[in-house]
């Protein structure tokens, strides 16, 4: 019996030493998001854990799409990794800067204390380079764990990104082979493998809506203001394109998403007044792109069984 144990621990051992992780095939990953979640029957308290594509401004244009009731909290960092939000010491780049605002509370203090009804992970880009060097599927576990530990009926979610526009394989044809390759086969058949997260971590599908909505616009020729991707990303004053960083039409886009995916509801399909961080208003769009933010955003959601929204048939 002895034996048994020493070749059970050498072989674990063994395994770990060369990179093996236990992991869920497709069919067992899916099958923990077949009931759908029920719809929030109050204004929801969030709280953010990520970094500059979180940002101060989706959070905040979430809570005014939400209406009254719903509260944020966040806590944040330059490219920092759920690995750095979670281990004391590991640094937070840019903490003292990203946190100087008034809805900032310690991620960990904030899951510990039961107190919100939502948590959303953000993982650190490339993403590829977040599991190889931050074992971004153990905290995902941990992140999870803790925060059913402390509240059992909080709801975990995985806010999917993208790249950089100018990636060499192709930006759309990353969002395309990542969601499957990446965030569901290593992110999320790795993190909740051991099955002690108290429950799947669901998706809001940021990278494919954006991917979604491209696909729709460039076919068109455009629509309002978005005429290309390029108008999603951030432009500086010098006339400088973000590779990766998104405009204030992306960031809404986004808290679109989180919007409908949080609440299970078809986000506004008519334009909306927004207040951004800085105090000034979101450039106004067209009542045909709202509708079709709308559109797109509710149809990726109600398709993909990871957000935990009741699917189109259900």
């Amino acid at each position: 019996m002895m034996l048994k144990h020493s070749l059970k621990y050498l072989l674990a051992f063994a395994l770990t030493a060369c990179g093996w992780h236990k992991s869920l095939d497709q069919a067992e990953l899916s099958a923990l998001y077949t009931q759908p979640l029920s719809p929030p029957d109050k204004p929801l308290r969030v709280f953010h854990i990520g970094h500059s594509l979180v940002n101060k401004d989706i959070p905040m244009m979430l809570e005014q799409l939400a209406g009254t009731g719903h509260d944020h909290r966040s806590q944040l960092g330059w490219g920092a990794s759920l690995r750095s939000h979670w281990e004391p010491d590991v640094p937070v780049n840019g903490f003292e800067v990203e946190n100087a605002h008034p809805r900032f509370q310690d991620a960990r203090q904030a899951v510990d204390s039961g107190q919100f009804d939502v948590l959303v992970l953000t993982e650190s880009v490339e993403i590829k380079d977040a599991i190889k060097h931050h074992d971004s599927p153990q905290y995902i576990r941990q992140w999870a764990r803790a925060a059913r530990t402390a509240n059992p009926k909080i709801r975990v979610y995985l806010y999917e990104l993208w790249h950089e526009l100018n990636d060499p394989k192709g930006w759309l044809e990353r969002l395309d082979e990542d969601l499957s390759l990446y965030w569901e086969g290593v992110l999320l058949a790795r993190g909740l493998a051991h099955g002690d997260t108290g429950g799947p971590v669901y998706v809001i599908p940021a990278g494919q809506v954006m991917a979604r909505l491209v696909r729709e616009v460039e076919a068109r020729g455009g629509v309002d203001r978005l005429r290309s991707r390029e108008d999603l990303f951030y432009i500086s004053d010098e006339g400088k394109r973000d590779m990766i960083h998104l405009s204030a039409l992306g960031n809404y886009l986004v808290a679109l998403t989180h919007y409908a995916v949080l609440y299970h509801r078809p986000p506004p399909a008519e334009p909306q007044a927004i207040r951004l961080v800085d105090g000034t208003q979101l450039p106004p769009i067209s009542p045909e792109l709202a509708r079709l933010m709308s559109e797109v955003i509710w149809s990726v959601v109600t398709s993909y069984p990871k957000t935990g929204v009741a699917q189109r048939g259900n």
